[in-house]
């Protein structure tokens, strides 16, 4: 009987998979070769559950998903030529509370602030999700990165489900039914930055993991960068609890608490989860002091990480001074 050859995924398996004492993490060049084959469709579907779920368990190095991000924008093919000054991601989806931090990304939108998002949805049910928010807000989803470019172009906005950027991340990110658990596609695609934006926004639902996204990015030459515990792991201040950050500027890595904005409680709990009132508290229509401190501090947060502020209650103060100047009417539209 003939033996059969070893596949050429394996050793990246066999890396994770040796023992406690022999087991280690991926250098960043064999991430990225790892990521590249499974970008490639050269992995049986049998090497990348075990691959996964190894990386699931001991957790991803900083180096690690470093690596799987270089593969993922190495993918992309062309890039349309458009500026995008944030890089704004949407994985999580929400439970508690409405998405807030869609009024603050139209809200930098309108003025002037040119930001791309990009996100998926349906991998955990009963979560509301970006797409599904900005359709039933009258905005438009954008199906390639050209279509969103030109809506960056006409609105300084523009949005992408993970299915533009990588069918095949959005395949595995599918997977989470089937296998149980999230997978590090969770991180990297938070962290892929296609139109290389000189800023990043990311939230995220376990602190942990808010070292592994700075240190990752940093390793990437990110020059702007701020990572927080996000509402429902979205891109999204908690405007009652204190607030660690943790951010790159020029490329140096820093950490600073920012203040509660309204008195400490606990985390409130929309019941109702009826998305019309994003723009009802856009139009001033309801007033909702909590809505109001969510997108306000998260907008201040932006602000802070691009540079346009010298610390929080500069922040703070610019991001209401555009909360109280926004045009009520023309709900995502460039100023």
């Amino acid at each position: 009987m003939t033996e059969k050859a070893e596949h050429p995924f394996a050793q990246y398996v066999r890396i994770l998979a040796r023992g406690r004492t022999i087991s280690r993490a991926l250098t960043q060049d064999e991430a990225r070769e790892a990521m590249t084959m499974i970008l490639a469709g050269e992995v049986e579907q049998v090497q990348l559950g075990a691959f996964l779920m190894l990386m699931r368990y001991k957790e991803e190095t900083p180096e690690e998903v470093a690596g799987f991000v270089e593969a993922c924008r190495g993918a992309l093919g062309v890039l349309p030529d458009v500026a995008v000054d944030l890089d704004w991601s949407s994985y999580a989806g929400k439970r508690r509370q409405l998405p807030w931090f869609i009024l603050s990304a139209l809200l930098l939108a309108q003025s002037g602030t040119r930001i791309f998002m990009h996100g998926t949805e349906g991998h955990t049910p009963g979560r509301m999700y970006t797409r599904e928010t900005l359709e039933v807000m009258g905005l438009p989803v954008a199906t390639t990165l050209a279509q969103a470019a030109e809506h960056i172009a006409t609105t300084n906005f523009g949005y992408v489900p993970l299915e533009g950027l990588s069918p095949v991340l959005r395949e595995i990110i599918d997977l989470r039914p089937i296998l149980g658990l999230r997978s590090p596609v969770h991180t990297i695609a938070r962290m892929i930055n296609p139109l290389n934006a000189p800023a990043m926004l990311q939230g995220v639902f376990h602190p942990s993991y808010t070292e592994t996204h700075q240190i990752g990015l940093q390793l990437l030459g990110q020059s702007h960068m701020s990572v927080f515990k996000g509402e429902g792991g979205e891109i999204e201040r908690r405007p009652n609890k204190p607030l660690v950050v943790k951010s790159l500027h020029d490329g140096v890595a820093s950490e600073i608490e920012w203040p509660p904005l309204l008195p400490e409680s606990r985390q409130p709990h929309d019941d109702d989860m009826d998305n019309g009132r994003l723009i009802a508290v856009w139009r001033g229509d309801i007033e909702d002091d909590y809505a109001v401190a969510a997108v306000t501090g998260t907008t201040a947060l932006a602000l802070a990480t691009m540079g346009r502020a010298s610390d929080p209650e500069d922040a703070q103060a610019q991001a209401t001074a555009l909360w109280q100047a926004r045009d009520r009417g023309r709900l995502g539209a460039a100023a």
